[in-house]
């Protein structure tokens, strides 16, 4: 798994537009409480259920793997000038 530049970054930036997508969805409603662990499963799952990601091969499903997803996913979402992209 290659590293990404801002990884941390676009992980939180995904998060903020992964929650944004599940609630318009109405497919959840998350609370503060929540932990991230949660939130970044939940959300990968989402994704890889409507088909916006590919899925992770059986046994390769850690957390670690499901953010450099999200991070990937999140940084095709951005527009090419976006400042999280450029460093």
């Amino acid at each position: 798994m290659k590293k990404i530049k801002n990884e941390k970054e676009l992980l939180k930036e995904a998060l903020r537009v992964g929650m944004i997508y599940a609630e318009k969805r109405k497919a959840a409603l998350f609370d503060d409480k929540d932990s991230a662990h949660i939130k970044i499963e939940y959300i990968y799952r989402l994704l890889v259920h409507d088909k916006l990601i590919q899925p992770l091969a059986k046994g390769s499903d850690t957390e670690q793997n499901m953010k450099h997803k999200l991070a990937i996913w999140i940084s095709r979402q951005l527009p090419d000038d976006h400042p999280l992209l450029k460093t």
